[in-house]
């Protein structure tokens, strides 16, 4: 309970000022000052919500007005008067002046306590036992020792319901206006108590109901558990964390039995038999524990002739085992370790038994004295009973599963292979059929490409044989010639210089270049194989000259098709813009180098596979085998850098901006395992 110290009251001329704005002199003035007093009582009763709040304030009104050292109030119900409810005030002055001892006994508190006097006009031995033990319960931790005491008991039906005690730290003689007083405002604290053990009582039964309710609720999941799939040690372990939290135990054990002798059932009494205990269900409350290390005994075990405490199961006939608390020294025996009895000095043993043979235990113990209620037995009794029709089960249920499965394993890995057969097969169907469409494409590129450049070479050989044929007119057919078989020495050229970046067989060959001159040249390159004035492409530079290490060979074929591409798929009369910048990122020196056109946008499946061989986007008509884009990736790669493709929509517009962005390191220390990368 949470106390309130409250300031003394102030005297002026021996009058008294209290702090409730009640200025009224105590002895002054009788029966106003009953009236105002019952009346503020009245309204800490009306507006209180809380039981021992209402009593505290009740206790300092008092105090104030009697000009006490303290007030006590302590409701006598049909409980003992320790498990009452209690209220009360001290000043604030004699707070400060030696520190709470608690009160040990109630001859000890007779001791600092030599005046006793009743407000009331008859007093029975019985009464003053009582203001001793409502003393004893509700000053336990006065600052000072108790001289004088006035008090009074409360009746409310004829039944007394609590004690109002005032309190004097220096011996005093009550008078009779302030025994006439206090006697005045019994009826209205009768009335204070009544409410109190009221409230105190309808807690308590709604204590009671909860509990009944946890308890019915873990019957309930407790039955849901045992119907579960769940495997037996899972069931087992949610079996007593459930149990243990639901009966508020600090510790809960799920303990089973292995027979070294299977045949051991029709035992004779009193025999210890041989077997292993095993834990396979722990829960700990680890708020209510105070200890450092909490070892986890899961999977521990222990002999069964080396625990005392155990072997009490089979020597007193399956009874349950309680030990309320160990270290008041009435039960000696020995227990294994893992127990901890000295850190839980309260343990119950309860056994799991099915037809006279005992499966294992079940363990709640405490970290304080407890006593056991009778319905909480009877709820632990059937819970193991339900646990142990639950092992049964499980082990019988096991067994037929053996069998069930051991009968239709071989049926069961005949599915499985025709399953995988199955699926393998699909797999391969449409692995084909990829490889099928890949092909089918690839031949109509290839095919396309070898074919043009040949049927012009057959038609100028042809052209070559007519007779008469002018000089001049030679010469062009001799170009084109020239012209077609270049186009398929290069194409050649391309794939097996793709199929040897593929094979990692080389390291780059690195120099040093002007990356601004290399870039200008390339453009003007670019720009004299087009032959055609409609491609502009404009170049952004930085002012300062850039150096690049690279292999030349390499980094001309990338910027030659990246600029060949973008000029092929711009829009008629866009500009391609070609941008180089350096950079600095995670301490890495790099040349990043854009290629921007305007065109038709890339979708994101063709932006999978933009860089594959022999792939290209869907309703491009644009003459081509497909190798470009893959060749650059390969030679990115085999520099170390890396190549990405962004396609941006043009707002009101059906084109977008496609961007190539190189990135190259501007000094690198190749070697082969980068270029694997």
């Amino acid at each position: 309970m949470k106390k309130r110290f409250l300031s003394a009251p102030q005297y002026i001329d021996n009058d008294v000022v209290p702090k409730h704005s009640y200025p009224l002199k105590l002895m002054q003035h009788q029966a106003q000052n009953t009236h105002a007093l019952a009346q503020q009582i009245t309204q800490i009763i009306a507006k209180s919500t809380a039981t021992a709040l209402m009593l505290e304030e009740i206790a300092e009104l008092l105090g104030v007005a009697f000009q006490a050292d303290a007030c006590c109030l302590v409701t006598i119900g049909s409980e003992s008067i320790t498990e009452g409810t209690t209220g009360y005030w001290c000043s604030e002055k004699h707070l400060k002046l030696v520190q709470p001892q608690p009160v040990s006994s109630a001859d000890h508190l007779l001791i600092k306590m030599p005046v006793v006097q009743c407000a009331s006009d008859k007093i029975s031995i019985e009464d003053i036992a009582n203001i001793q033990k409502c003393l004893l319960t509700g000053c336990q931790n006065l600052p000072a020792p108790i001289q004088a005491v006035l008090a009074v008991h409360t009746r409310f039906g004829e039944e007394n319901n609590g004690v109002i005690c005032l309190i004097k730290f220096h011996s005093y003689e009550w008078n009779e206006s302030e025994k006439q007083l206090l006697k005045d405002l019994e009826s209205c604290c009768a009335i204070a108590f009544a409410h109190a053990i009221q409230s105190h009582t309808i807690t308590n039964q709604q204590q009671y109901l909860h509990k009944t309710n946890q308890h019915q609720s873990l019957i309930k999941q407790l039955t849901i558990l045992s119907r579960s799939n769940l495997e037996l040690n899972q069931m087992l372990q949610l079996v007593i964390g459930s149990t243990a939290e639901a009966l508020q135990a600090d510790r809960g054990l799920l303990i089973l039995l292995k027979y070294t002798d299977p045949l051991f059932i029709n035992r004779p009494k009193k025999q210890i038999p041989k077997a292993k205990a095993t834990v396979v269900g722990e829960w700990v409350n680890n708020k209510n524990l105070s200890r450092t290390s909490q070892d986890n005994t899961l999977e521990q075990s222990f002999w069964l002739a080396d625990c005392g405490l155990c072997q009490r199961i089979f020597t007193e006939s399956g009874k349950p085992i309680m030990i309320n608390d160990c270290t008041d020294g009435q039960d000696n025996y020995e227990a294994a370790p893992l127990f901890a009895i000295n850190e839980f000095p309260a343990t119950l043993l309860m056994p799991l038994e099915n037809q006279g043979r005992i499966l294992g235990f079940v363990v709640l113990q405490q970290t304080f004295p407890r006593t056991w209620q009778p319905s909480e037995l009877n709820l632990i009794e059937m819970l193991c009973a339900q646990i142990s029709n639950a092992i049964i089960q499980s082990q019988t249920l096991r067994q037929v599963q053996n069998l069930v499965d051991e009968r239709t394993e071989q049926l069961k890995r005949s599915l499985e292979v025709q399953s995988k057969l199955y699926e393998r097969t699909k797999q391969y169907v449409e692995q084909l059929q990829q490889l099928n469409e890949l092909k089918d494409e690839f031949v109509s590129n290839i095919s396309d490409r070898l074919r043009y450049p040949l049927t012009n070479m057959l038609m100028s050989i042809r052209n070559l044989r007519l007779p008469g044929i002018p000089p001049e007119r030679q010469t062009r057919y001799l170009d084109i010639l020239e012209e077609e078989c270049t186009k398929e020495i290069t194409l050649i050229n391309d794939l097996l210089t793709l199929q040897k970046l593929e094979s990692h067989q080389e390291a780059p060959q690195l120099e040093t270049i002007d990356l601004n001159s290399t870039l200008e040249a390339g453009v003007q390159t670019c720009l004299n194989k087009l032959k055609d004035p409609k491609y502009n492409i404009v170049v952004d530079l930085p002012e300062t000259a850039l150096e690049l290490q690279t292999e030349v060979e390499s980094f001309e074929r990338i910027l030659q098709e990246l600029l060949n591409n973008a000029c092929k798929y711009s829009e008629k009369g866009s500009t391609v813009h070609l941008k180089a910048t350096h950079q600095v990122i995670d301490q890495l020196d790099q040349i990043m180098i854009k290629v921007v056109n305007t065109g038709r946008g890339i979708s994101d499946e063709e932006a999978a596979y933009i860089f594959d061989k022999f792939r290209r986007g869907k309703g491009r008509w644009i003459p081509g085998t497909g190798l470009g884009l893959a060749l650059v990736k390969s030679l990115v790669q085999h520099l170390n850098g890396a190549i990405a493709v962004e396609s941006t929509p043009i707002p009101n517009s059906q084109l977008s901006e496609i961007c190539f962005t190189l990135t190259l390191p501007q000094f690198s220390d190749h070697s082969p395992s980068n270029s694997e990368q």
